[in-house]
């Protein structure tokens, strides 16, 4: 079997409130190829139609998250408007989005973390991004999300001298927003996936959605209003008074 071959294609698990696509390519550590691409993007389309899911956890087999894509198919099938396309699709995704980093997070695929709500990473991880070695400009968005994530300096620093970060950096630049040991990695991801999934949907989900916009600097004035108007008016607003009131734990149903 050839290398580009190895593994399965990324899957999709859906659980109640929560969802997780799964890169299933260990041995070559979760190396993309141009259909995993597709298939992540298809995986996001049903799940954002799917009102119930309010977490989405996009995790790596194996002892890594994901080594970026294929540098053997660079120049084909237009590989930096996928990567583009796919990342700005998951960084708008409607659930709130986890990556959960067990390993190594190389090129392109440190940017589809950067495109998620948060980053938990064991104290093993490590990235880079060897983009300015393999004479590939890093495409619009991404570029936008380095700086606007992590800071000019730190973008300068990964992207243009391709510098390996460890976890500890990782997570000091803001890369990691959880840093744990490996033996808590699960537990930390479900914990977190537990709590969001607990929360009330119309408040969570919309105050990712424009927190989102805002960092974009793509503000919507009336779909806040809209949005706010929506939740001031819910079922659940009055319920999570109510439960705090009777201090116990809100049942929210989304409306």
């Amino acid at each position: 079997m050839s290398a580009s071959l190895k593994g399965q294609a990324p899957s999709l698990n859906v659980d109640g409130r929560m969802a997780v696509i799964t890169l299933r390519r260990p041995e070559v550590a979760n190396r993309l190829e141009f259909s995993d691409l597709q298939a992540i993007r298809a995986h996001l389309r049903e799940i954002n139609a799917m009102e119930h899911v309010l977490v989405l956890c996009l995790q790596g087999e194996g002892k890594h998250f994901c080594s970026g894509f294929n540098v053997n198919r660079f120049g084909t099938d237009n590989v930096g408007a996928a990567f583009e396309a796919l990342a700005d699709e998951l960084e708008l995704a409607r659930p709130v989005t986890i990556a959960a980093i067990n390993g190594g997070v190389y090129g392109g695929a440190t940017d589809f973390a950067l495109a998620c709500d948060f980053r938990i990473g064991v104290t093993h991880a490590q990235m880079f991004i060897p983009a300015a070695r393999l004479g590939l400009l890093f495409y619009q968005s991404g570029l936008h999300r380095y700086v606007s994530r992590l800071g000019v300096n730190v973008a300068k620093t990964l992207l243009l001298t391709g510098a390996t970060f460890d976890a500890r950096r990782m997570f000091e630049c803001g890369f990691l927003t959880h840093l744990v040991e490996a033996e808590q990695f699960a537990h930390a991801v479900q914990t977190l996936a537990d709590q969001l999934a607990g929360m009330a949907p119309l408040a969570l989900l919309g105050m990712k959605k424009h927190l989102t916009r805002i960092a974009a600097g793509n503000f919507d004035a009336a779909g806040f209003a809209a949005d706010l108007a929506r939740a001031d008016a819910s079922e659940d607003l009055r319920e999570g008074a109510l439960a705090w009131q009777e201090k116990r734990a809100p049942r929210f149903k989304g409306r």
